[in-house]
């Protein structure tokens, strides 16, 4: 039975998507603004590990400019939650007009070769809406993973979320979610992963913006185990309406070396991907949390 306190938070998410939805676009995007501006002015706890996680990928910026970022960047979460909340209402005819993603010729072309794909992004701005277009514009459903949230019932509600926008969600259980993926790429299908964060023991380390960090190994070797095309992507918000995107080349599997080393070359390879996205735009990452390894508190 769920505490008061997640009945409080499930209840806050269902008021967003049933209230959030229903509300005129300028409208929705004001309100987003002003939560976004109102919890940057408080500097609590995730406000200040935005800014310290922008100084790694901004190195030469002062505090004033810091500051600058993540007001920016708590704008750009705030519009991923507005857009989110509002996405089963959208007409999906505007899948294909509200995003534009360069180079999309080479998810084209890897999905017509059979070979099945997995789509690796970071929490770059909105990845929702970017699984909505490859879904309305390419014409691909496609299979993901969802961590399990508390409570169970906020978890349910993101599931349905997404499957209402057609993507298949498997929960995040380790060999059995890894045995379906693999299914679904050995048919040709399309696999989409949110993977710049992964502080699990099976995390592989990789050195991003000059220091180490885990990311998951899921996408290397699943392309290892399937044959399956690795490509890495990043989005971004512009001054328009809409989000942007860049599909990036293929992370190719090495010829030579054992499949830990292999998976360590590859992840890293999606890394450097990652980090040239969120170079270019650093305001829309949302990495509200503990990344590097050096940031992380000892624990006994």
């Amino acid at each position: 039975m769920g505490t008061a306190r997640d009945k409080l938070v499930d209840g806050l998410y269902g008021l967003g998507w049933a209230g959030v939805k229903k509300l005129p676009e300028p409208a929705a995007v004001a309100l987003g603004r002003r939560i976004a501006d109102f919890a940057w002015k408080r500097r609590g706890t995730s406000v200040l590990r935005l800014e310290s996680n922008l100084a790694r990928v901004v190195p030469d910026a002062g505090p004033e400019r810091l500051r600058e970022l993540s007001r920016a960047g708590m704008r750009s979460y705030m519009r991923y939650w507005m857009e989110s909340f509002r996405l089963p209402a959208m007409d999906p005819g505007r899948f294909s007009t509200d995003v534009e993603m360069k180079d999309e010729h080479i998810l084209r072309g890897a999905l017509a070769s059979g070979r099945g794909v997995v789509v690796a992004l970071p929490h770059l701005a909105n990845w929702d809406l970017a699984g909505a277009w490859a879904i309305g514009h390419i014409g691909v459903p496609f299979t993901t993973v969802a961590e399990r949230l508390k409570p169970e019932t906020l978890y349910d509600r993101f599931v349905a979320y997404r499957e209402s926008l057609g993507m298949e969600v498997l929960p995040h259980n380790g060999g059995a979610a890894f045995g379906t993926l693999a299914r679904r790429l050995r048919s040709g299908g399309l696999v989409c992963l949110v993977a710049d964060r992964d502080l699990s023991a099976s995390g592989i380390e990789v050195d991003f913006f000059g220091a180490t960090a885990r990311m998951p190994a899921g996408p290397a070797l699943l392309a290892q185990q399937t044959g399956a095309v690795l490509l890495p992507a990043t989005l971004y918000y512009g001054d328009t309406p809409k989000m942007y995107g860049r599909i990036h080349p293929a992370v190719e599997v090495p010829e030579a070396g054992t499949r830990i080393e292999k998976t360590a070359v590859m992840t890293q390879g999606v890394a450097d991907a990652f980090a040239t996205g969120i170079a270019e735009h650093p305001e829309d990452w949302h990495m509200l949390q503990r990344l590097w390894l050096d940031d992380l508190e000892e624990r006994p």
